[in-house]
């Protein structure tokens, strides 16, 4: 293709691409199927590079290998490393109702239980239904429980109610449901994953042409989808169309010493500290691994360049074991160990509703991020649409117009 031709739409600010270059990362690929895949027709099937290694760029990936698309999937650091290994995995069904996301949050409900049918689910990354309650907490109050409560939450805990049955709500844990997904779809379907920089997107004549990373090397692709959560908002492309922000979100994962007394109860609490600041909201999930995840703290902070840079606040830790301890004995110092202190952020766009679809004006090049909390629930709907929208021309298992890019477009 002719040089005069091809635009070049970068990842991120010149400045920032200067440094990056002098600090070249060699790519490896981690999982690849020598032969190309075909079309039902028999002819070469439509080649497709996946940017973004979590929840929404692998379960792109995975539908649109199991429609006979030739992907690559380009992750920097690792599969899951960021939100989706170290999110709750909590589902809703209904939750979601009444805003625009409602019907996507449903079919990805449904999705989700046929996926865990399909993988063998409640093995490999714990899916399983839960009880889900709400309940309040005040830190200073002497130890209650009561009716309504299972054993286990045994803290000065009041006002139980069940929000969520096992029709309704159910969990995964994010990082092995991610990484199970991505291992069939290279496996089962061929997709070719490969660790390394994405650098830049090349375009000519208004359409995708290739996918470049850092260190020269060149991936012809006949589309994109850039499905990088936070660090959507670094790159040029996107952000000259909407904005992407990072809400950073803290988490301790305990493992108690008498796992098999902790019952499979979502908490969602509302809880009162003892210096009589204002309320938190944190979430307790048990999983079927032993492990119990606590999860709250959340803060608007700037969303650093590498997914490895992202560090806890201790301040926000401290918090978060305070809570678990108060809610219940099986979860303090001396009976659970402290498994993994973490933080992640986010995505969130400004006017809160995530972003799918084609980018205006670049033929092939499509976005899928801004889930917010909800990206490990909506995943597979987000997916699979796009997988229909990418290979169809059309999205027909949830209406994507609501979530366009185009949304964004101020009028002239």
């Amino acid at each position: 293709m002719a040089a005069a031709n091809m635009t070049v739409i970068s990842s991120s600010s010149a400045l920032l691409s200067r440094r990056l270059r002098l600090t070249h990362t060699r790519t490896v690929t981690i999982c690849s199927n020598p032969s190309k895949p075909m079309a039902k027709n028999g002819e070469a099937s439509k080649r497709v590079v996946v940017c973004g290694g979590g929840v929404i760029g692998v379960c792109t990936a995975y539908f649109l290998a199991k429609k006979g698309i030739s992907v690559t999937l380009v992750e920097k650091s690792a599969v899951a490393c960021a939100a989706s290994g170290k999110a709750g995995g909590f589902l809703a069904f209904d939750w979601c109702d009444g805003s625009p996301v409602g019907s996507l949050a449903r079919a990805s409900f449904d999705l989700h239980r046929s996926l865990a049918e399909e993988l063998n689910g409640v093995e490999s990354y714990g899916y399983r239904p839960l009880t889900t309650l709400s309940v309040t907490v005040t830190e200073s109050k002497p130890v209650s429980g009561g009716l309504g409560l299972p054993d286990w939450v045994n803290g000065p805990v009041k006002s139980p109610s069940t929000i969520g049955t096992t029709e309704t709500t159910a969990q995964v844990h994010p990082q092995l449901f991610t990484r199970k997904l991505l291992s069939t779809a290279a496996e089962k379907y061929g997709v070719e994953v490969v660790i390394g920089k994405f650098e830049e997107v090349r375009v000519g004549q208004g359409r995708v042409d290739s996918v470049v990373l850092e260190g020269g090397r060149v991936i012809e692709a006949d589309a994109v989808v850039l499905a990088m959560g936070p660090w959507s908002g670094k790159l040029e492309m996107l952000s000259s169309v909407f904005r992407v922000y990072g809400t950073k979100a803290h988490s301790i994962v305990l493992e108690p010493k008498e796992p098999n007394a902790v019952t499979p109860h979502a908490l969602f609490l509302t809880y009162h500290p003892s210096n009589g600041g204002r309320a938190l909201d944190p979430e307790v999930y048990p999983r079927p691994t032993g492990e119990v995840y606590i999860c709250g703290m959340s803060s608007q902070e700037e969303v650093p360049d590498d997914p490895d840079q992202v560090t806890s606040n201790p301040e926000s830790i401290e918090v978060l074991k305070r809570v678990a301890k108060t809610v219940s004995s099986y979860l303090n110092e001396e009976n659970a160990q402290v498994k993994a202190e973490q933080a992640c952020f986010l995505p969130t766009t400004e006017d809160g509703v995530p972003v799918i679809g084609e980018i205006p004006g670049i033929n092939g090049c499509y976005v899928a991020t801004g889930h917010s909390c909800w990206g490990i629930l909506n995943g597979p709907a987000t997916g699979f649409a796009l997988a229909e929208l990418i290979v169809d021309g059309v999205a027909t298992s949830v209406d994507l117009r609501r979530f366009c890019p185009s949304r964004f477009s101020k009028p002239r």
